[in-house]
């Protein structure tokens, strides 16, 4: 099921608000969240019920052996410290076990045959919506349980964690501590009108995003990229017509996806962390990393790159560790050497950027202008790196990438076309005036939410004429964009991009 779709909009969400807030105003509490995890097992099963049983049996499995870990009053032999990382390592190696038949398993018996000229064929594996993301949840859940950073939790609280459905198909990838404790508070089970009219406000600027702006851009790099795959010659412009298409196609469909999830969470009380900052706004790509799928680069760093070793153990240590989880981070988003090509960029574009951090600092000082322009050209820069890197992470074939980026770079000639697409120059400039030049979700809601809960932001307000209140102008603003968007999804029902995911 879709945010995007009537379904879920006129069905499904007003049926499991109305009965979460008919239970949490008689006071059941337990009742409310076990009515949220079978409405978010339902959403799940809606796309394919069969897989009911592997999230189910996941869920079983995580939370005993987390429980059995975090314990206070385990007695020996289960609290001995061989049993406890047996027990860790049996919990680490099922769940990645699983990612890896479900995900990887066609891939490596390709690639097998490829590397060996055999013939092994096994029936063709369906990859379960949602796998990437509750699996590094549990995962985190389980070192920390190891780790007793954490205590035991009511089943169905942690279930609820896992499967909370404005967060469970493509993330963010939620911290157990961030969301739990949550279901302990009163306040998450009052009916509250703020969290009501800010939920909704979010989600209708998640759905514009993905409905007008991401769909709308997204059949030019479709086609572009068609081109490609079918092995014909993309003149200059037409190669940086996919690429930057697909650039904010990716863009406004995520962070669409991302204030989606947001605003379904407050509407239940429920506050869910923030995945995405602006990240064409970085200046690096290390700042790159900190706006964008924020809670995946934080779990890369927690739970990979520190345990080995992180900076600790010397530059040239840190930039392999650097370079092996960003290579792991473009494996994890799917089974293919592009994805592991977009992550060896990225890798290779961190362990530059750290480099050059030896030299930056004379460069930027000086006088204003000097560093004014130093920091658009660092911007520039940036964003071109991101953009040639979004090729690989787009195409189906390592050959159809490189055929844009050979395109790109006009090593197979620059022409001028015969005539200029207007309406697609004229829908770019308006994503890139948006992207660089209008105040992000979290800016544009800063003070409503900080008035109805009091999130932790990193970012500054946005001037009080670009801040959302609760009044007639912003009710017929909001209003207005809900139209167009209903006319529009009947003929742009489309799956977000991180569902593949």
């Amino acid at each position: 099921m879709l945010f995007n779709s009537f379904q879920f909009i006129f069905i499904f969400l007003p049926v499991v608000l109305l009965g979460h807030c008919f239970l949490s105003w008689k006071g059941l509490n337990k009742a409310a969240i076990i009515w949220l995890v079978t409405a978010s097992l339902f959403f799940y099963g809606w796309w394919n019920p069969v897989y009911l049983w592997l999230i189910i049996g996941s869920l079983l499995f995580n939370y005993t052996l987390g429980k059995a870990l975090c314990a206070p009053n385990a007695k020996q032999p289960l609290d001995s410290p061989v049993l406890r990382k047996a027990l860790l390592v049996l919990g680490v190696s099922a769940n990645l076990g699983a990612l890896a038949y479900f995900k990887y398993a066609n891939f490596f018996v390709e690639n097998i045959n490829f590397l060996f000229n055999t013939g092994h064929q096994i029936e063709r594996v369906i990859l379960p919506l949602a796998i990437s993301f509750f699996t590094f949840e549990q995962v985190a859940y389980l070192v920390d349980a190891y780790k007793k950073r954490t205590a035991p939790y009511h089943f169905f609280s942690y279930a609820l964690f896992v499967t909370f459905f404005p967060q469970f198909i493509a993330g963010p990838i939620v911290h157990h501590s961030e969301l739990i404790p949550q279901l302990d508070k009163k306040s998450t089970f009052q009916l509250n009108f703020d969290n009501l009219s800010v939920g909704l406000t979010i989600f209708i600027l998640g759905l514009f995003k993905k409905v007008i702006l991401a769909d709308s851009i997204a059949h030019y790099a479709t086609s572009s990229f068609e081109f490609a795959h079918q092995g014909q010659t993309l003149s200059f412009f037409q190669a940086w017509q996919g690429a930057l298409s697909y650039t904010f196609q990716i863009y406004f469909d995520f962070s669409g996806y991302s204030d989606m999830a947001i605003g379904l969470g407050r509407m239940f009380n429920i506050r869910i962390p923030l995945n995405f900052h602006s990240p064409y706004k970085a200046h690096n790509i290390i700042e790159f990393w900190r706006r964008w799928h924020m809670t995946l680069s934080r779990f890369l760093r927690d739970y990979l790159y520190i345990p080995l070793g992180g900076k600790r153990k010397g530059k040239a240590r840190r930039h392999v560790n650097l370079l092996l989880t960003m290579l792991l981070g473009g494996l994890w988003h799917g089974a293919s050497w592009n994805f592991v090509i977009w992550g060896a960029l990225h890798g290779a574009y961190l362990v530059i950027n750290h480099l050059f951090r030896q030299i930056a600092f004379p460069l930027s000082s000086g006088h204003a202008v000097w560093q004014f322009l130093v920091q658009r050209l660092s911007h520039f820069l940036t964003f071109v790196a991101v953009v040639m890197a979004w090729v690989y992470f787009r195409a189906e074939t390592f050959f159809a990438a490189n055929a844009m980026i050979e395109s790109m770079l006009g090593l197979r000639g620059i022409t001028l076309p015969e005539h200029f697409d207007y309406p697609f120059l004229i829908l770019l400039s308006l994503l890139f005036f948006i992207v660089w030049f209008f105040p992000n979700t979290q800016s544009f809601m800063a003070e409503a939410i900080r008035t109805s809960a009091p999130d932790k932001l990193d970012a500054p307000e946005a001037p009080p004429v670009f801040q959302w209140k609760p009044n007639m102008r912003y009710l017929l603003v909001f209003s207005t964009m809900a139209y167009f968007i209903l006319t529009e999804i009947p003929g742009r029902i489309s799956e977000f991009i991180y569902y593949q995911f």
